[in-house]
């Protein structure tokens, strides 16, 4: 595809072309305040850089333009959007969506249903602060499962309307991080856009059904 990522280079630590989940019960919970919390498991899966390579030949990438402040501008991502019931494009994301609804069965209530896939070829792609508020998220609690795979980069969180703490995670190879509770409502999070040379990164974020 024409302006595709740069060369990813891989992780020292994970050299195998095994795709591989790893168990949930690592998982450590950071409680974040007015109802919000961040779970995260680095090198949930294994094999992460061989399962980048496959989906960035087999995603259907788009690019995509926006209204912002009377302009129309290019997203600064290449995106690919999977809905209720749709074939997943690679099985591993199936068995990452499947182990993710079954722990969180008793809290979420409900299984992830969709996964939205973004490309950063560069430090130059990005996404702005935000929440996930387009439908449930605005109104109820609900989760968001995010799976990393390629190069780091920063997922940074702050307090809805900014000001207050900042919390940041370098995420990349197969780290995973679930937001819960009121983050979506209460909390703001954004991939900045960085000047140091990274390679590409994508992230696969799980969804319930109606939470966008």
């Amino acid at each position: 595809m024409e302006g595709m990522a740069a060369h990813l280079q891989g992780s020292l630590f994970d050299q195998t072309d095994e795709i591989r989940l790893g168990p949930l019960d690592g998982l450590g919970r950071t409680l974040l305040g007015a109802g919000a919390w961040l779970d995260a498991l680095p090198g949930w899966l294994t094999g992460a850089d061989a399962l980048f390579g496959e989906l960035e030949r087999c995603v259907p990438w788009r690019a995509e333009r926006r209204t912002m402040y009377e302009r129309t501008v290019d997203v600064p991502r290449l995106l690919a959007s999977y809905g209720d019931g749709a074939r997943l494009p690679h099985p591993a994301l199936g068995a990452a969506r499947e182990a993710l609804s079954r722990h969180y069965a008793a809290e979420l209530g409900e299984p992830f249903t969709t996964a939205g896939l973004c490309l950063y070829r560069d430090g130059h792609d990005s996404v702005a602060w935000h929440g996930d508020r387009i439908g449930r998220g605005a109104r109820e609690d609900t989760m968001v499962a995010v799976l990393s795979l390629g190069a780091p980069r920063d997922l940074v969180l702050r307090p809805s309307g900014g000001g207050g703490p900042v919390v940041r995670r370098a995420l990349g190879h197969g780290d995973l991080v679930v937001m819960g509770g009121s983050c979506q409502r209460t909390w703001e999070h954004a991939v900045p856009k960085t000047s140091r040379a990274v390679g590409p990164r994508i992230s696969v974020q799980f969804r319930p059904h109606g939470v966008r």
